[in-house]
């Protein structure tokens, strides 16, 4: 018998097998396509079962290979590509993909003739190459297969040989060959064409698809693995982060408990301070003297009552110059007892014979005195008269060194009371103080007492709870009744000073650490805590010092100086003097540092020319220290330099040596700018004591040149030799040469 498919499309028959289900199931299919010489009456499944068992076992090999061809045969019947994959010459894809037309062809209820079937299958063709598609049907089933007259190497015994029709000679390139190498029973369908390319279609495919689903079911448990070990990690992290919080928050609060007890402790020692400075105050008022209110009419001053420590001195020097007189009144006495000299006899004869005429006058009665003379005082012995001599001398030396030292005790005093004056201002300023509770200021800066109060502003010793260090605090109080205008000016010239100030780091100027407002008329600046008095202090305590002592604190002021001109913009200080220059320790032999810079200049490129800049604030500083073109009334401003500060270096050096200023001594401000102190200083005048060296003399006057042409500038002073580090002058070239202590040692 033969298996035959009568439809097709695209002007070819091809010849297709039914599936297996059809051949068991459907006796029409069965009967449609199998045709043999003799049609015998038997059923469908009698035909099949008498088929070849070989031939029964390659049609159920390629008929369940069927089910997997269906994926790529549906893919090229909807595709339409250019690839022509509806056009495999597998029957299993066409027989899984038959077009409608041939399933109306092989149902036996609705036959037709050749020639509708013809047109029907032109219809089908037309149909689907309008709509882009190429449905050309591969050769039939038996040109796979070679007949030998029905013998028995044909897989299909008794079988005539089939004619290809014409159709089927239009194969479609690119047909596939499918072959199932798992398969003990599989089958190899090869092309006719030889210029057809071949494709391999096996079940490898479902094995990359089962490896490449092993690996991506591989990656995603690798990345759901990853998810949850991140997962654990973030909650890991989440965990340590909210231990650190409540860890920080234990932290904190130890802190914050920290700064309490701090806080509690700087208050209690500052309390304690300052009971004992009131009860040291109250015991020296008794001893160095107080301040008493005395009425003159309508107003009341203050006036100061000294100690019976000075009036326990002051009786003590009226006690020696009582004695003193009683001395020189006996030595006057001495001096009528003395023995006549026995080298000059007259004026022993003269002197016996004058008592002789007053006895014989007596005796006569020719004496008209009627009074009684005292006798004459009995003459000594030589030897008498030199010891008596002596002693009244050593009584006057012992006297002598007594108020030598009354006198010295007398200078402590005074210092000691010019200590105990300030205390009392400032005890009295602080009582009056509006921040004498011990505020904290800013959040950060605890006010433990007052150091001193000026004309606006008070300043106290402050601890630093953030840096927790101590720290001076400048409050700056305007004062209500002030217009705007004045406030704002002030205002503005303390922020000037503070961004001045804030930008300066230098180990011999006083650092600037915070600035911040208290309400509109108070605002406060955070300077660097010295915790020494200043050189003003210190100079009227001691009145003056050794020329090394003051050498040294030059050197550290034109230190300073440098360091202001080399920044840039460069600035001038304009206001140094004594009070603005800090003594670490309170001595003259340590560092100093220089404070207040509110007067200060700064010399940028626009204000500052070749000859100077000009004085906008003429009549601000302090006159002493000033130079004498700072003086000069014109109709414009006059120019200053840095050689301003090479003057201030001047005065303040004449002072440290001295003990008084070289212009304008013990004249106040107002004098000297009245008289004309300053601008009639041309020349420096040098007292005879002390005793300085003439190289500090000489270093005086180039500081204190009056023309500010003729004057160093801070450069030129920075190199001055006198300032060098010790020279000696070589005997004999006459050229300074260092020292052998100045020389390094190796």
């Amino acid at each position: 018998m033969s298996v035959q498919s009568n439809s097709g499309s695209g002007g070819g028959s091809l010849e297709a097998t039914p599936s297996w289900s059809q051949l068991s199931s459907s006796p029409t299919i069965s009967q449609q396509h199998i045709t043999a010489t003799a049609k015998s009456k038997e059923g469908p499944m009698e035909e099949l079962h008498s088929l070849d068992p070989r031939r029964q076992e390659l049609l159920e090999a390629r008929f369940t290979g069927a089910v997997s061809g269906n994926t790529v045969g549906s893919t090229g019947s909807t595709s339409g590509g250019a690839k022509g994959l509806a056009n495999e010459s597998s029957n299993h894809s066409y027989g899984s993909l038959g077009s409608s037309s041939d399933k109306e062809s092989e149902t036996p209820e609705k036959k037709h003739s050749e020639s509708s079937r013809g047109r029907k299958r032109k219809a089908d063709t037309y149909s689907e190459s309008s709509q882009g598609k190429t449905s050309t049907r591969g050769p039939k089933i038996s040109d796979y297969f070679d007949f030998q007259g029905g013998n028995g190497s044909s897989p299909v015994r008794g079988l005539p040989s089939v004619r290809r029709s014409p159709q089927n000679s239009h194969s479609a390139p690119g047909s596939i060959i499918r072959q199932n190498s798992s398969s003990p029973t599989s089958l190899c369908f090869g092309e006719h064409n030889p210029k057809a390319s071949k494709f391999v279609q096996t079940e490898l495919t479902g094995l990359k698809l089962a490896a490449l689903e092993s690996n991506k079911s591989l990656d995603l448990e690798k990345k759901e693995g990853r998810i949850d070990d991140l997962l654990r990690a973030n909650c890991d992290l989440r965990r340590q982060i909210d231990e650190q919080q409540k860890l920080l928050e234990k932290y904190k609060e130890r802190l914050n408990k920290c700064i309490t007890m701090s806080k509690k402790l700087l208050i209690e020692k500052s309390t304690q301070e300052k009971q004992s400075c009131r009860e040291k105050s109250m015991q020296d008022r008794l001893r160095l003297g107080h301040f008493t209110t005395v009425r003159h009419g309508a107003s009341y001053t203050e006036q100061w009552t000294d100690g019976y420590a000075f009036q326990n001195l002051i009786k003590q020097q009226e006690g020696i110059n009582q004695q003193r007189e009683d001395i020189e009144r006996q030595r006057k006495l001495l001096a009528k007892r003395k023995p006549p000299n026995p080298a000059s006899p007259s004026l022993s004869v003269a002197s016996t014979s004058e008592p002789k005429q007053r006895k014989t006058k007596v005796v006569n009665g020719n004496d008209s005195d009627p009074f009684l003379k005292p006798s004459l005082p009995q003459l000594l012995t030589l030897a008498e008269y030199h010891e008596q001599e002596e002693i009244f001398k050593l009584r006057l030396g012992h006297l002598k060194k007594e108020e030598a030292e009354i006198q010295a005790e007398l200078e402590r005093l005074e210092r000691v009371r010019n200590l105990h004056i300030r205390e009392l201002k400032r005890i009295n300023n602080e009582d009056s103080s509006a921040f004498k509770d011990h505020p904290t200021l800013n959040e950060r800066y605890l006010l433990l007492h007052l150091l001193g109060r000026g004309g606006f502003s008070e300043v106290y010793k402050a601890f630093d709870l953030f840096e927790q260090r101590y720290a001076a605090v400048k409050i700056h109080q305007l004062n209500k009744n002030w217009r705007e205008e004045k406030k704002e000016n002030y205002h503005k010239h303390a922020c000037r000073e503070y961004r001045i100030h804030k930008q300066l780091d230098h180990p011999r100027i006083v650092k600037l650490y915070d600035y911040f407002s208290l309400d509109t008329d108070t605002f406060c600046t955070v300077l660097e805590f010295c915790e020494g008095n200043d050189l003003d202090f210190y100079l009227k305590q001691n009145k003056l010092m050794s020329e090394k002592e003051a050498r040294s604190i030059v050197m550290q002021i034109v230190s300073a100086l440098r360091y202001l001109n080399e920044i840039k913009p460069p600035i001038i200080h304009y206001d140094l003097k004594p009070g603005n220059i800090l003594l670490v320790d309170g001595t003259a032999c340590g560092e100093i540092k220089i404070t207040d810079f509110g007067l200060s200049k700064i010399m940028d490129d626009d204000n500052y020319g070749v000859d100077g800049m000009d004085l906008t604030s003429q009549g601000a500083g302090t006159y002493w220290y000033l130079p004498p073109e700072c003086f000069v009334v014109g109709k414009e401003p006059p120019k200053i330099s840095n050689k301003v500060d090479v003057w201030s270096v001047g005065v303040i050096f004449f002072q440290c040596l001295y003990g008084r200023k070289p212009f304008g001594h013990n004249q106040s401000q107002q004098d000297i700018l009245q008289e004309n102190t300053i601008l009639k200083a041309t020349e420096v005048q040098f007292p005879a004591k002390p005793q300085a060296s003439t190289e500090a003399k000489a270093f005086i006057r180039r500081c204190l040149a009056y023309r500010k042409e003729d004057r160093f500038d801070v450069h030129q002073l920075c190199s001055d030799t006198y300032l060098l580090p010790h020279m000696r002058r070589s005997n004999s070239s006459g050229s300074l040469q260092p020292s052998a202590s100045s020389l390094p040692t190796y």
